[in-house]
Protein backbone atom coordinates (compact mmCIF):
# COMPACT_ATOMS: atom_id res chain seq x y z
CA UNK A 1 0.00 0.00 0.00
CA UNK A 2 1.08 3.49 -0.74
CA UNK A 3 -0.89 6.23 0.03
CA UNK A 4 0.01 10.17 0.95
CA UNK A 5 -1.73 12.33 2.52
CA UNK A 6 -1.23 16.11 3.13
CA UNK A 7 -2.85 18.79 4.92
CA UNK A 8 -1.55 22.18 5.34
CA UNK A 9 -2.13 25.44 7.33
CA UNK A 10 -0.39 28.81 7.61
CA UNK A 11 1.03 29.24 11.25
CA UNK A 12 1.84 32.95 12.54
CA UNK A 13 5.39 32.28 13.35
CA UNK A 14 9.01 31.85 12.08
CA UNK A 15 10.37 28.85 9.76
CA UNK A 16 12.34 28.88 12.64
CA UNK A 17 9.89 28.94 15.52
CA UNK A 18 8.30 26.14 13.45
CA UNK A 19 10.67 23.68 12.82
CA UNK A 20 11.97 24.26 16.70
CA UNK A 21 8.97 22.72 17.43
CA UNK A 22 8.15 20.32 15.01
CA UNK A 23 11.70 18.92 15.11
CA UNK A 24 12.03 18.71 19.38
CA UNK A 25 9.95 15.08 18.80
CA UNK A 26 9.82 15.17 22.89
CA UNK A 27 6.88 17.70 22.26
CA UNK A 28 5.10 15.95 19.80
CA UNK A 29 2.36 14.86 22.56
CA UNK A 30 1.67 18.46 22.91
CA UNK A 31 -0.05 18.41 19.40
CA UNK A 32 -0.58 15.11 18.12
CA UNK A 33 -4.23 13.52 18.79
CA UNK A 34 -2.05 10.24 18.34
CA UNK A 35 1.41 10.45 19.54
CA UNK A 36 1.60 11.06 23.17
CA UNK A 37 4.90 11.13 23.66
CA UNK A 38 8.63 10.29 22.17
CA UNK A 39 12.20 10.28 23.56
CA UNK A 40 15.38 10.49 21.74
CA UNK A 41 17.85 7.16 21.68
CA UNK A 42 21.34 7.31 22.70
CA UNK A 43 21.38 10.72 24.23
CA UNK A 44 20.45 12.48 21.33
CA UNK A 45 19.02 16.13 22.33
CA UNK A 46 17.68 17.65 19.04
CA UNK A 47 17.03 16.05 15.51
CA UNK A 48 20.08 15.23 13.13
CA UNK A 49 20.05 13.26 10.30
CA UNK A 50 20.11 9.47 11.80
CA UNK A 51 19.07 9.94 14.76
CA UNK A 52 16.35 7.66 16.20
CA UNK A 53 13.55 7.87 18.72
CA UNK A 54 10.10 5.95 20.69
CA UNK A 55 7.02 7.14 19.69
CA UNK A 56 4.64 6.07 22.42
CA UNK A 57 0.90 5.94 20.72
CA UNK A 58 -2.71 5.42 21.65
CA UNK A 59 -5.73 5.59 20.14
CA UNK A 60 -8.87 4.71 22.78
CA UNK A 61 -7.66 1.72 24.41
CA UNK A 62 -4.93 0.26 21.93
CA UNK A 63 -1.31 1.13 22.62
CA UNK A 64 1.62 0.86 20.49
CA UNK A 65 5.30 2.05 20.02
CA UNK A 66 7.26 2.77 17.24
CA UNK A 67 10.48 3.57 16.46
CA UNK A 68 11.59 6.91 14.22
CA UNK A 69 14.43 7.61 12.41
CA UNK A 70 15.61 10.93 11.34
CA UNK A 71 15.98 11.38 7.37
CA UNK A 72 15.56 15.07 6.57
CA UNK A 73 16.58 17.89 9.32
CA UNK A 74 16.99 21.43 7.96
CA UNK A 75 16.73 23.81 10.13
CA UNK A 76 13.19 26.22 9.34
CA UNK A 77 12.51 24.11 6.09
CA UNK A 78 12.55 20.56 6.72
CA UNK A 79 11.83 18.12 8.95
CA UNK A 80 10.77 14.14 8.34
CA UNK A 81 11.41 10.80 9.40
CA UNK A 82 10.78 6.69 9.27
CA UNK A 83 8.54 5.04 11.46
CA UNK A 84 9.12 1.45 11.50
CA UNK A 85 7.97 -1.80 14.04
CA UNK A 86 9.19 -5.20 14.18
CA UNK A 87 12.05 -3.62 11.29
CA UNK A 88 9.14 -2.79 8.84
CA UNK A 89 9.18 0.60 7.72
CA UNK A 90 5.37 1.50 7.34
CA UNK A 91 5.24 5.18 7.00
CA UNK A 92 7.28 8.04 6.54
CA UNK A 93 5.81 11.61 8.17
CA UNK A 94 7.33 14.80 7.51
CA UNK A 95 6.84 18.79 7.42
CA UNK A 96 8.01 21.28 4.73
CA UNK A 97 8.09 25.02 6.06
CA UNK A 98 7.94 27.40 3.42
CA UNK A 99 8.42 31.21 4.84
CA UNK A 100 5.46 34.04 4.17
CA UNK A 101 4.82 37.44 5.40
CA UNK A 102 3.20 36.84 8.18
CA UNK A 103 5.13 33.57 9.15
CA UNK A 104 5.19 30.07 7.50
CA UNK A 105 3.00 28.14 5.08
CA UNK A 106 3.28 24.31 7.00
CA UNK A 107 2.70 21.24 5.31
CA UNK A 108 2.45 18.18 7.17
CA UNK A 109 2.70 15.12 5.10
CA UNK A 110 2.62 11.25 5.97
CA UNK A 111 3.13 8.29 3.42
CA UNK A 112 1.43 4.93 4.16
CA UNK A 113 4.28 2.32 3.25
CA UNK A 114 2.93 -0.25 5.54
CA UNK A 115 3.01 -3.83 2.73
CA UNK A 116 -0.40 -5.85 2.46
CA UNK A 117 0.39 -8.50 5.09
CA UNK A 118 1.07 -5.87 7.74
CA UNK A 119 -2.54 -4.57 7.33
CA UNK A 120 -4.39 -6.84 9.48
CA UNK A 121 -1.93 -6.64 12.38
CA UNK A 122 -1.46 -2.52 12.30
CA UNK A 123 -5.72 -2.41 12.43
CA UNK A 124 -5.89 -4.44 15.23
CA UNK A 125 -3.28 -2.60 17.02
CA UNK A 126 -3.92 0.47 16.65
CA UNK A 127 -8.07 0.03 16.26
CA UNK A 128 -7.60 2.03 12.87
CA UNK A 129 -9.29 1.10 9.76
CA UNK A 130 -8.84 3.62 7.83
CA UNK A 131 -4.93 4.91 8.28
CA UNK A 132 -4.76 7.25 5.86
CA UNK A 133 -8.59 8.81 6.93
CA UNK A 134 -7.39 8.59 10.04
CA UNK A 135 -3.94 10.90 9.41
CA UNK A 136 -6.10 13.43 6.99
CA UNK A 137 -8.48 13.81 10.42
CA UNK A 138 -5.95 14.05 13.06
CA UNK A 139 -3.31 16.16 10.92
CA UNK A 140 -5.45 19.09 10.58
CA UNK A 141 -5.26 19.04 14.30
CA UNK A 142 -2.02 18.72 14.83
CA UNK A 143 -0.85 21.77 12.47
CA UNK A 144 -3.78 23.80 14.86
CA UNK A 145 -2.48 22.79 18.10
CA UNK A 146 1.29 23.32 16.73
CA UNK A 147 -0.01 26.54 15.99
CA UNK A 148 -1.84 27.56 19.18
CA UNK A 149 2.17 26.53 20.81
CA UNK A 150 4.34 28.53 18.37
CA UNK A 151 1.72 31.64 18.23
CA UNK A 152 1.31 32.09 22.13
Amino acid sequence: MRERVEIERTIAATPEAVYDAISDVTRMGEWSDECHSCEWHGGVERAVVGATFDGHNRNGDHEWTTQGRVVEAEPGRAFAFECSMFDVHFATWGYRIEPTDGGSHVTEWAEDLRPESALEFSRTMSGIDDRPGRNRETMGLTLDRLAAAVEA
